[in-house]
């Protein structure tokens, strides 16, 4: 049995249809909202919170693998259920930020989930992926409303990755051997600005959406106010006021582990584009 934690989000719910394709299982996923979710026919729902590890024990009755993204609840607590629940093999996700930035504090608590997982005597993955293309969701309203776009630094490239690349690297590990005792840092095809993300949803949209470049204290302010100083200067550190060699690197990666290369950003702003509109 595989569990995929998040089974509704960007990465469960693809890496739920993967692994219902290619004829993996048996196969559950795990949900806040059992009544809304929409996976596979022959993967089970099951529902839970991470944010309270009791409602997920019944979910982990059976499991051998499971699928987990870190610091969405008590790590410690949900690691110490699925050991005890026999899990053999959990594939983290963690972040790319605990090689590249190693002395931020976000970036120091994935480190910590993954020396739990590390420790626990479970078999592990853990896959440190770069910049979601699904962040550019953020500015969905602002399009959708026809408002100006506004984000700092605006020149400033990463490589941006698919979920769905994350889901692929994801579904090999659960499903081939030769992935277990391994860390992957996963990244897409090629640097993308944000100018250059709204210019791309600009063009699958088929109209200009206008875009501007704000000061870091500008994009502080905001952010600050939803996510916490700590947080926001973190953010802001690894989107472009404290870029390194190592962050800006794209890597073969997806394509290594799944044999298929890594989805360009443009991809998801196609897939995605009624969610702008």
């Amino acid at each position: 049995m595989i569990l995929v934690t998040g089974g509704t989000g960007n990465i469960g719910r693809a890496l739920l249809r993967e692994l219902d394709a290619c004829g993996a299982g048996p196969l559950r996923g795990l949900t806040r909202d059992a009544a809304r979710a929409t996976f596979p026919e022959r993967v089970e729902t099951v529902e839970g919170d991470l944010v309270e590890p009791v409602s997920v024990k019944p979910a982990l009755e059976g499991v051998r693998s499971l699928f987990l993204v870190s610091r969405l609840g008590p790590d410690a607590d949900i690691i110490e259920a699925a050991r005890l629940a026999g899990v053999e093999h959990v594939v983290l996700v963690s972040s790319i930020t605990v090689q590249t930035h190693p002395h931020l504090g976000p970036a120091d608590e994935n480190l910590a989930v993954e020396r739990l997982l590390t420790d626990s005597g479970m078999a592990w993955t853990i896959l440190r992926p770069t910049q979601f293309a699904s962040n550019a969701l953020m500015w969905a309203a602002s399009i959708r409303d026809r408002e100006t776009v506004r984000a700092p630094y605006a020149d400033t490239g990463l490589p941006t990755i698919h979920p769905a690349d994350i889901a692929s690297v994801a579904r090999v590990a659960l499903t081939e051997p030769g992935h277990r005792g391994r860390t992957y840092a996963l990244t897409g095809p090629e640097p993308v600005t944000a100018r250059q993300q709204v210019l791309a949803i600009a063009a699958a949209l088929g109209r200009d959406v206008p875009f501007t470049e704000i000061s870091r204290h500008e994009a502080h302010t905001h952010m600050a106010a939803v996510f916490g100083d700590e947080a926001a200067d973190a953010v802001l550190d690894v989107t472009g006021g404290d870029v390194n060699d190592e962050l800006l690197a794209v890597r073969d990666t997806v394509a290594r582990v799944t044999g298929s290369p890594a989805r360009p950003f443009r991809q998801w702003v196609a897939e995605n584009v009624g969610i702008f509109r």
